[in-house]
């Protein structure tokens, strides 16, 4: 079944063309069989900053640990942590 593509109008204002996107499917102007894969390699995933109560003494041993693979104690942190759950 082949789908038939609208073509896109030319738009006088930006406001224009977001009324149009608004109501219209994007989908139908797009050939999926041409598509290609593509990569993000420098695309960092956002984070947000929590806060995080510690015994003293555990985050100490965090740091050494830290310190003895020389990486920073919060990516080491992260890095377990993803460890854990993934």
């Amino acid at each position: 079944m082949t789908k038939t593509r609208k073509s896109v109008p030319a738009f006088a204002t930006e406001a224009e063309e977001r009324a149009y996107w608004e109501r219209e499917d994007s989908s139908a102007g797009l050939d999926w069989t041409k598509a290609e894969s593509v990569r993000l390699p420098n695309l960092q995933p956002s984070t947000t900053a929590i806060s995080l109560r510690l015994p003293v003494s555990l985050l100490e041993q965090i740091k050494i640990a830290a310190h003895k693979r020389d990486v920073p104690y919060q990516s080491l942190i992260k890095m377990w942590l993803a460890e854990k759950v993934g």
